[in-house]
């Protein structure tokens, strides 16, 4: 079905993303590609879409693959039925049965008398039954825009289905039934995804790195196991390694001061046996040449330990190790922070919520804002912080600080360097050295700080954001999050997991994943009712 043999690639500007990668997926096969933010999985998928042309190696491919990409906005300018590669063939059926067709548009049409019919049957399936094949994407939200691409499956039948985090923008309700599809489905699937769900329905796991694809038979249960026992197995290479560096450093030390000693005793037995002073410099110094080449040579030795070492201690990266430090919200357990009564929202006016809503938050409160694609989960939390006035109701506030964390991690200015955005966050005076300490504590290296804000993967922009707030002189009294696992690879969802839990404050949050809501928490929810 797919075969890809010593794949290379690199970006426009000649830096290279990944080199020699092969890869064989049967018919049937049920495959998830995982791998860190910044890997190049995006790109791998439109390599085997031939979007992108590898600079070496082959793919072959035995079907022609239907592709749900991940960023669906960049197709805004598109009909529904644009969108699905239909748009041709629906204007020429409708051009026949006006009785104005011609012979082009029966070969364009070629027997498919209930292309229409299927479409909407297959929107309809997906939850897009108001939809017209007519209407432009633009004006739908993003897990809309997803259901769309979705439904193309039923319309065109492919053989081969590939998918870039299919589960980004869906709800619950949308999860669920994609889930569904791929338990029943008998189709080869091909799907980027960090959804630890959607991840377990596959039969094989594949993690992408910049010089390899290692395969992982089982779903990603088994894939979490394996890697389990090869971090036992890397522990115990570091903790060799540790020891042979250890027994460097003292063979260095018993070496030279054997070498000490041996130049005092000469010295005096020089002395007492009456040797001239220019034969004793010269065996002096012959004692200094012989040092510096044992010092020298433990020095090289110790050097390449260190950095055998330092290579394996990169291979295990240890999310729970990186730590904001929070400190206390001044604001006692249970204060009242918000009181919402009888609010609503209109955009066009046309309200948001049937009926109004009243609740209240206090300090300490983990609150999940639940609710369909479009039911106004992120208008909810703007109208909770202040950026939004509701249209009618009140939303009465303590004097409280909040950072708000949008899926896109828009606090991180795309035009200021990674080392500037921290330094502005810098409300202590900390030394330069102190920043990058932290900034390298959250995975940022020195070949990193001068990297652009709009070059940052979303893994990235989530670290860059938390390595802020740890930079920042208080910690806020609310951390409200919408979608925050959107764009994010696995390590990064565990590194946010462990940072949530460090905080004490209040936590309000947007997400569909389950998975992260039960491991940051999450005490209650409110459902917000769809349209």
């Amino acid at each position: 079905m797919i075969h890809l043999q010593n794949i290379s690639y690199s970006h426009p500007n000649k830096d290279p993303l990944f080199d020699c990668i092969s890869l064989n997926i049967n018919k049937g096969d049920k495959v998830g590609l995982i791998g860190r933010n910044g890997v190049g999985k995006s790109t791998f998928l439109k390599l085997i879409t031939k979007e992108l042309q590898p600079i070496s190696g082959s793919i072959e491919i035995s079907s022609t693959p239907y592709y749900i990409p991940q960023l669906v906005g960049q197709y805004d300018h598109l009909t529904v039925a644009q969108s699905l590669n239909v748009s041709e063939k629906i204007a020429a059926l409708h051009r026949i049965l006006a009785g104005s067709g011609t012979t082009d548009d029966m070969m364009t049409l070629d027997d498919d008398w209930s292309v229409e019919e299927r479409c909407m049957d297959a929107l309809h399936k997906w939850g897009l039954k108001n939809l017209k094949l007519t209407q432009k994407l633009e004006g739908l939200s993003g897990g809309q825009k997803t259901r769309v691409f979705l439904s193309g499956i039923s319309i065109h039948q492919p053989q081969l289905v590939i998918m870039d985090e299919p589960g980004n923008h869906l709800d619950l309700t949308g999860k669920r039934q994609l889930h569904t599809w791929i338990d029943q489905t008998s189709r080869t699937l091909l799907v980027v995804s960090h959804d630890r769900s959607l991840l377990n329905r596959m039969s094989t796991i594949c993690e992408l790195h910049k010089h390899a694809l290692v395969m992982y038979g089982g779903n990603y249960q088994h894939y979490l196991k394996q890697k389990e026992l090869e971090q036992e197995a890397l522990s115990h290479d570091i903790h060799a390694k540790e020891k042979e560096l250890r027994n460097v450093i003292v063979k260095q030390r018993q070496t030279m001061e054997r070498q000490q000693r041996q130049e005092s005793r000469g010295k005096k037995q020089q002395v007492k046996a009456g040797v001239p002073k220019v034969m004793r410099n010269k065996m002096k110094n012959d004692s200094e040449n012989t040092s510096s080449r044992l010092k020298a040579t433990h020095v090289l030795k110790t050097g390449s330990v260190r950095s055998e070492l330092s290579e394996l201690r990169l291979k295990r990266p240890d999310p729970s190790k990186i730590k904001v430090g929070f400190s206390r919200s001044a604001l006692h357990e249970g204060k009242q922070l918000v009181s919402v009564q009888e609010i609503n929202y209109s955009y066009n006016s046309t309200p948001i919520w049937k009926n109004p809503l009243s609740f209240e938050i206090r300090n300490g409160d983990r609150l999940a804002i639940l609710g369909d694609n479009g039911s106004g989960k992120s208008t909810l939390i703007k109208l909770i912080l202040g950026y939004l006035k509701p249209d009618r109701g009140e939303v009465r506030r303590a004097n409280f600080t909040a950072m708000y964390l949008d899926q896109d991690y828009s606090l991180i200015q795309n035009g200021v360097s990674i080392y500037d955005q921290a330094e502005s966050y810098n409300n202590n005076s900390l030394p330069e050295h102190e920043v990058k300490t932290i900034l390298n504590r959250f995975l940022f290296k020195s070949d990193d700080w001068k990297k652009m804000g709009g070059s940052l993967s979303g893994g990235e922009r989530m670290r860059l954001s938390l390595a802020c707030l740890s930079l920042s002189s208080k910690t806020p009294d609310i951390i409200a999050l919408d979608e925050p696992t959107n764009n994010l690879d696995i390590e990064n969802v565990s590194i946010l997991t462990n940072a949530i839990n460090e905080y004490q404050g209040t936590v309000l949050v947007i997400s569909h994943d389950q998975t992260f809501l039960d491991q940051v928490g999450i005490k209650s929810s409110m459902e917000l009712p769809s349209k």
